[in-house]
């Protein structure tokens, strides 16, 4: 299997739906908002799309500034080709379009969180995460 490694190429909504479908992250993505999913893909500043022909099988999308920080904010491989380098072959690609001192930022899945620390991601037990629909309580 020869992967074609790819930085901002273009990925329909429905390559994206499909590919978040065959992984484990469309439980946790609106997948079903096709209008949030556009949003997700042309707001990026990051993509890096894994090809095997014209079967999109992995993604690493993220937000950044490129100098400071850069959030990962989906990294996504196709269930039938997991365990074979191209999660981490996305996130290497990802780091190599990034200023020398931009930090790579993501909040793991559950299942996934043991996946990264030997990558040689650290933990940070800062984060923090408001939903849409909870208001800045302004009065505090």
């Amino acid at each position: 299997m020869a992967i074609d490694y790819r930085v901002n190429a273009p990925v329909s909504a429905g390559q994206f739906i499909d590919l978040l479908q065959r992984s484990t992250l469309a439980e946790r993505r609106p997948v079903d908002d096709r209008a949030c999913i556009e949003g997700m893909l042309a707001n990026a500043s990051l993509t890096i799309s894994a090809w095997d022909g014209d079967l999109l099988v992995g993604i690493a999308r993220s937000v950044t500034d490129f100098h400071y920080a850069c959030y990962l904010s989906d990294l996504a491989v196709d269930a039938s080709v997991q365990k074979s380098g191209i999660g981490k072959r996305l996130q290497a690609v990802t780091q190599q379009q990034l200023g020398p001192q931009c930090k790579l930022i993501l909040l793991a899945a559950p299942s996934a969180n043991a996946y990264y620390e030997p990558l040689g991601y650290q933990n940070n037990e800062r984060c923090w995460v408001l939903d849409r629909d909870v208001p800045i309580n302004e009065s505090h």
